[in-house]
This record gives structure tokens, C-alpha cells and sequence, in this order.
């Protein structure tokens, strides 16, 4: 049956098949572990209660931030700020990432920005023309692993406060865990992508679809120079508007979900439906399997897993449950290292990779983007621990 595009990609199934029947008991199964300890009326009161404060809390909070950032990020790409470090990255990107110079603006385009930010660079004839075709999905990859880079580090640092130390190192650290984290998932992408397309293959674009921009030239905006840094600061704010408004359903839905599985009934023991009552799932698996997690990721407390597994969702709803574990003082700074490489690294990936292959016509290699980007994330998160560790003097 073909595919039907409208705001992404979709398919038809047959009006009743086996996941019809399947979807009701899961969901009522999953739904019933809750109902069971917490009874009813507390847990509807909870997940409301719960989405509520974190809308009030933390998702405007988020906004915020994201409205700051992309003001900044908007006047560095006006004044040129943004081609300065493309020129300095471009030598770096071929013997690290095996991509052309071109892709280092990927980076810096996703860092201030979001995953998606990707795209609008693939539109570009321009743009496309220095990649070979095995090399051009990997760009998945390379942009994922640095969406949201930005807000992350900022947002992580901002923690300090709340516990009681500066959070520097471990936000540099992890900054530096994600770019490992980046380097595997791209190779190992692009292992896939040469056996998929052989390495002759060139990247299809028409010349005349080129971009008019002249060489060693970048478009601004009219006007002088006051003019032009304010439509900067407000053409950014408003899209660190857009941003902070996409990313509510991620932490409502998401990150309410995760904290009910990971904190536990209220100070007095029992169910009361207040906001963060939870079953505490999560760490008691996490307990069974601290001998793997604990050298691996260092983890201060068992709730702490619940970060990079929101993360894979949407590292906005990772941020807000970092910010709580953090107010609870479940956390150190070496979590705050592992945390800003793994929500870099993965910032959501599994919602935003099937959509972004897609829109680079690559769906048949969506699978191997996945799995390229699950092994990098683990790589961010291990060498960011290790790192830290090292650094810190915590070794010994």
C-alpha cells in the first residue's frame, strides 16, 4: 500500500488487526500497576497534579531559557559568529568524523538549536553537493548528537545552586562525552551507509537548484547594525518560543510517566494523590543491575537512570526530572557529567530520527540510525563518567 505523506509519514493497516485487540490489555496492564498500589483516585489525581506542576515549574522555565538561547544563538549567526566556527571546525571533520568540512556547520546549526535544526540545511543544493550520497544520512547522526547542545549545557550548569557547588568540569565533561558519544554513532553509521549505497555513489542535486549565495558570503538581515542585532534577538526569541512550546508534550506526557515510576508515595507513607507520588519502579529494577550500571555510568542513587532513559524520548522532559532528582539531592556533579553527554548525545532521538530519515528519503535505514545512535549514547555516557572521574581526582 502506498505511503501517504502529510506532516510526516504514514502508512495504512487494516481497520482491525492483532495490535487492535493487544493495545487494550497492555495499556489497562500497565496502567492497572498503578491503580493497584496507588488506587484510582490518587492516580488520576497524580498524573494531573503531577503534568500541572511541571508545566508551571519547569516547562516554563525551559521556555525561558530556550527564548535566551536562541536570542544569543540568532545574533551569533547574524555577526558572523556561527562561519567563524565553521571555518574553524572544517579541518577537524574529515580525520574525526570522515564527513567533509561542510558538516561541521551541522554541528554548530544543532547545537544552538534542536535536532531538526538538520534539515533545513539538507534543503540546501548547496549544501548537499560536497557530500558523497553514503556520507549524506549520517548527518542524522552528527546533528542528533549535538540538538539541544546549547540549552543542555546551560541548562545543567544552572543547576549549580541547587547543589551547593559548581557544576563547570562536570557540564565541560559531558560536553566532551557527547562529542565521543557523536564520533561512534557516526562511523558506525556510516559502516552501514557505504555497505547500503557503495562508496562511489554521488549525492543527487541539480545545479541550477543551487543556493545564489555568493562564496565566502552569508546572508543578513537589512538594515543597520542596531537594526539588525534587534530582529536577531527577537526572530530568535521567537523561535525559542516555538521550541519551548514543542517540547510540552514531551515533558508532560513523558517525564510524568517516569516520575511515577521512579519516586515513591508521600513523606507520611501513604497515597495521596499530590504531584510526584509515584510506585518506584524504577529503582528497584535499577538496584537488580547496579553491578553493570554503577562502573559504567557511576550513578549517585538508583533514580538516577530515569534521566538518560527520558532522554531517549525528549531531553526537555530529561532536563525537568534532572532538576528534580537534583532538589532532592539524589544526584552529584559526576551524574551532571554523565546527564549533559546522554541527553546531548541522545536528545530524544527516538522520536526525531524515524521523521528526519524520512525526510532525507533514507527510511530504509532508519533500524540501523537507531542502533548506530543507541551504542553512541552509551559511549557519551561511559567516557563522560570515566573522564570525570579521572579529572575530579576520584579515582582513588
Amino acid at each position: 500500500m502506498d505511503e501517504k505523506k502529510q506532516s510526516g509519514s504514514f502508512s495504512f493497516k487494516k481497520e482491525l488487526s492483532i495490535e487492535t485487540f493487544i493495545f487494550p490489555i497492555v495499556f489497562l496492564f500497565f496502567f492497572g500497576i498503578f491503580v493497584y498500589y496507588m488506587g484510582l483516585a490518587n492516580t488520576l489525581n497524580t498524573i494531573m497534579n503531577t503534568a500541572y506542576r511541571l508545566l508551571i515549574d519547569t516547562v516554563l522555565y525551559i521556555t525561558a531559557v530556550c527564548v535566551i538561547m536562541g536570542a544569543v544563538s540568532s545574533l551569533f549567526s547574524e555577526f558572523g559568529f556561527v562561519s567563524l566556527a565553521n571555518r574553524l571546525l572544517k579541518p577537524l571533520m574529515r580525520p574525526i568524523f570522515k564527513l567533509p568540512g561542510a558538516a561541521a556547520l551541522g554541528v554548530v546549526t544543532t547545537f544552538l538549536s534542536d535536532n531538526p535544526a538538520i534539515l533545513a540545511l539538507t534543503d540546501d543544493h548547496h549544501f548537499r553537493h560536497y557530500f558523497k550520497k553514503f556520507e549524506f544520512p549520517a548527518l542524522t547522526n552528527l546533528g542528533t548528537a549535538f540538538g539541544m547542545g546549547l540549552i543542555v549545557c546551560t541548562y545543567m550548569y544552572s543547576l549549580s545552586p541547587k547543589m551547593g557547588t559548581s557544576l563547570g568540569l562536570a557540564v565541560g565533561v559531558g560536553l566532551l562525552g557527547a562529542t565521543i558519544g557523536s564520533i561512534v554513532s557516526t562511523r558506525i553509521m556510516l559502516k552501514f551507509t557505504r555497505k547500503f549505497f557503495g562508496e562511489s555513489a554521488e549525492e543527487e542535486y541539480t545545479s541550477d537548484a543551487i543556493r545564489s549565495t555568493p562564496k565566502d558570503m552569508r546572508p543578513i538581515r537589512h538594515g543597520g547594525i542596531g537594526s539588525r542585532a534587534i530582529s536577531a534577538i527577537l526572530d530568535g526569541g521567537h523561535s525559542g518560543v516555538k521550541m519551548g512550546i514543542s517540547i510540552i508534550p514531551g515533558v508532560l506526557v513523558i517525564c510524568t510517566i517516569v516520575l511515577m515510576l521512579i519516586n515513591g508515595p508521600s513523606e507520611s507513607g501513604e497515597y495521596t494523590g499530590a504531584a510526584y507520588e509515584g510506585i518506584r519502579l524504577l529503582p528497584v529494577l535499577a538496584e537488580k543491575v547496579d553491578f553493570i550500571i554503577k562502573p559504567l555510568f557511576g550513578f549517585t542513587s538508583p533514580e538516577a537512570i530515569g534521566v538518560p532513559v527520558t532522554a531517549l524520548g525528549a531531553a526537555g522532559a530529561a532536563l525537568s526530572l534532572t532538576s528534580n532528582l537534583a532538589g532532592h539531592g539524589l544526584i552529584g556533579a559526576g551524574d551532571i557529567a554523565v546527564f549533559t553527554a546522554m541527553c546531548m548525545c541522545w536528545s530524544g532521538y527516538l522520536s526525531t530520527h524515524a521523521s528526519m530519515m524520512d525526510s532525507l528519503d533514507c527510511k530504509d535505514l532508519i533500524g540501523k540510525a537507531i542502533t548506530s545512535h543507541t551504542i553512541g549514547g552509551l559511549a557519551a555516557g561511559i567516557s563522560a563518567h570515566w573522564i570525570y572521574v579521572l579529572l575530579a581526582g576520584q579515582l582513588f
